[in-house]
């Protein structure tokens, strides 16, 4: 894939478990806010979406059908071929029921797997216990997802590579490095290249992408692209475009990654293109380019 290597796979999570109207107005809740923010960061430069949805309050959930509603209404977009990534951990402390049906049902092209149990931001426990990422690994290939294993430290590179020799994951895998948060892996260049090696020596022949939460975004992003690999913006991660500036929309996120790039003489990867990168099969239907 010589004509892809200067191809960089740009993921926009706009909306994940934690922020709220109050922590900035301009993030997506409801369905039909987060297909038409995901829809425009298509139209700017993002080949991945991952999402997550939330209850009629706005707090973390997996309810099945805001799931179903907010597919529907990005799938309904007939120019739009961005890849669907659904999370498989919309909060903590929620039914593993929950975690599974949306992907299971749904059945995006991808799906999160978040590879290892963590104390998450040292106030409770992130738990992904062994039988549970068994499951997931199984109805993931019954399913014809592919995971997107999520590590949040070293040791859960180790999983996966644990998941691969029992062959309850397959190769090519897809790594994302989850950096910053608290009772997880620092967001600093260095730990990103322990990553990177860890996941080669663990794993050949994987791809990858990284991001960075709060004051770790940009040198992760600057990083990660430095060190060949993908990266992920958005809400999710960053509510702040900068040090005392609110973001204003993902779309803001993603023109910036675009731009980044480019400085990198690199361009932003289409949907199909993240496809090859991937190992996805290609798209069945024919779709306008983006503008």
């Amino acid at each position: 894939m010589e004509e892809l290597k200067n191809k960089r796979i740009i993921t926009v999570a706009t909306t994940g478990a934690w922020p709220t109207k109050e922590n900035t107005p301009n993030v997506p809740l409801e369905p039909e806010e987060i297909a038409e923010e995901i829809y425009n960061c298509w139209k700017e430069g993002a080949a991945v979406a991952h999402i997550h949805c939330r209850d009629d309050q706005g707090r973390a959930a997996m309810e099945f059908e805001k799931f179903e509603k907010t597919a529907s209404l990005i799938r309904a977009r007939k120019d739009c071929d961005i890849i669907l990534n659904i999370t498989t951990s919309g909060g903590v402390n929620l039914k593993e029921e929950d975690r599974l049906r949306p992907f299971y049902e749904l059945k995006p092209e991808m799906a999160s797997f978040d590879c290892g149990t963590m104390n998450w931001q040292h106030t409770t426990v992130f738990e992904n216990n062994p039988k549970f990422l068994e499951k997931l690994a199984g109805m993931m290939r019954e399913a014809g997802v592919k995971p997107e294993i999520e590590v949040f430290d070293p040791g859960m590179i180790y999983n996966a590579g644990y998941y691969l020799k029992k062959d309850f994951l397959v190769k090519p895998l897809h790594f994302q490095f989850c950096m910053g948060v608290a009772g997880g892996i620092a967001a600093t260049t260095k730990n990103l290249v322990f990553m990177k090696d860890t996941m080669e020596a663990v794993a050949p022949g994987s791809t990858w992408s990284a991001f960075g939460v709060g004051a770790g975004a940009m040198e992760i992003m600057y990083a990660a692209i430095a060190l060949g690999g993908n990266i992920r913006v958005g809400m999710e991660d960053n509510v702040l475009y900068k040090k005392g500036v609110v973001a204003e929309s993902n779309m803001q996120f993603v023109a910036r990654a675009v731009r980044v790039l480019r400085e990198y003489n690199c361009e932003p990867a289409t949907p199909d293109e993240a496809r090859r990168i991937l190992g996805l099969p290609a798209k069945d239907r024919a779709v306008l380019k983006r503008k």
